[in-house]
């Protein structure tokens, strides 16, 4: 690392994010591919299915087979679903390993990032889950009880009238708000969960506990930063939609029929996945580079990790075994002693 640990304001995160994505784009561009490169395939697989069966027949062709169809499909689905988590699960990974080293001024490639992730996939795949099920699922239920709650005291009330829809609508409002903003306030205090367990090897559920106590006094830095990535994630959104929209209503213009509508729906959808494609490789770094900027902050700030790592640099890793804050370890050795979760 060619300057000195220290605290970062929200503007010096920034500012160093875009440094670290500038110098390493094809690293982060290649970590955060796969689950968009699975999409992808899932998609031509399925176009590839309805083809086939197109073939024997045009759409006669298709009702004729529908039952066969329904079941190439499902097969499919069933391929290729685990495999965008599982894609998923390793780009959210090794964008965090990525993101890790390059901060420290290690040169790394997009094998050796994707596979550090393979010795403990099950850990990340577990503390994924773990997030969605805190994050959306728990306050999702608690939310979903609550309303049908209104709705089941709305039915046992008869002729309520304007009075008792207003009083729903007020409930609903309420709680879909109350939902969102729990959610929102759990996914910041869970946000540093990732960097943790990749940066210190934690289990799952230390990890967890480990964000909680690690992102108290900077959620709020966080959450600027996550409206930062929205506006960026729209930018970049709309500037990839244009040529869909130009070559739509070009299309358009040129006349109708079935022809026309075909290839409006077939540029619609090959712009839209290219759309994505272009997002997630755009913006998902930015959002795993700040959040492992924010925890190595956030250790510096509470922790006293600068002066640990001056001391780790120097020699002296005896005297940084007792500070508690855990260590660091990658490459090949590190990876081969990790066991999963």
């Amino acid at each position: 690392m060619n300057e000195p640990l220290r605290p970062y304001t929200l503007g010096e995160i920034l500012d160093r994010t875009m440094q670290l994505y500038r110098r390493n784009f094809l690293l982060f561009a290649g970590a955060a591919a796969p689950p968009s490169a699975v999409i992808l395939a899932m998609l031509l697989a399925m176009a590839a299915v309805v083809g086939f069966f197109a073939r024997t027949g045009g759409v006669g062709g298709i009702k004729a087979h529908g039952v066969a169809l329904a079941v190439a499909l499902i097969a499919l689905l069933a391929v290729l679903v685990p495999a965008e988590i599982g894609a998923t699960v390793v780009s959210q990974a090794a964008l965090v390993r990525a993101a890790i080293g390059t901060h420290f001024g290690q040169r790394l490639r997009i094998r050796e990032a994707i596979q550090s992730v393979w010795p403990r996939f099950w850990r990340y795949f577990g503390l994924l889950v773990l997030q969605m099920v805190f994050v959306g699922l728990i306050p999702g239920a608690i939310a979903g009880g609550a309303l049908g709650i209104v709705f089941a005291a709305a039915a046992a009330v008869r002729g309520g009238g304007l009075a008792t829809g207003a009083a729903v609508g007020f409930f609903v409002f309420a709680i879909v708000a109350a939902a969102l903003v729990a959610m929102v306030l759990l996914m910041l205090t869970y946000s540093l969960a990732m960097p943790a367990c990749v940066a210190e090897q934690k289990p799952a559920w230390e990890a967890m506990k480990r964000s909680v106590k690690l992102s108290k006094g900077t959620r709020g830095r966080i959450f600027l930063m996550l409206v930062l990535i929205w506006v960026l994630s729209a930018v970049v959104s709309m500037a990839a939609y244009i040529p869909m929209m130009i070559a739509v209503v070009a299309i358009s213009a040129m006349g109708r029929g079935a022809e026309y509508a075909t290839a409006v729906l077939v540029i619609s959808e090959t712009f839209n996945v290219l759309a994505n494609f272009t997002v997630q490789v755009l913006v998902t770094p930015v959002y795993a580079t700040a959040l492992v900027l924010f925890y190595f902050d956030q250790r510096i700030r509470t922790e006293g990790y600068d002066i640990e790592w001056m001391m780790e640099q120097a020699g002296l890793a005896g005297a940084t075994a007792t500070t508690g804050a855990g260590a660091m370890a990658f490459g090949p050795a590190a990876d081969a002693g990790a066991g999963s979760a």
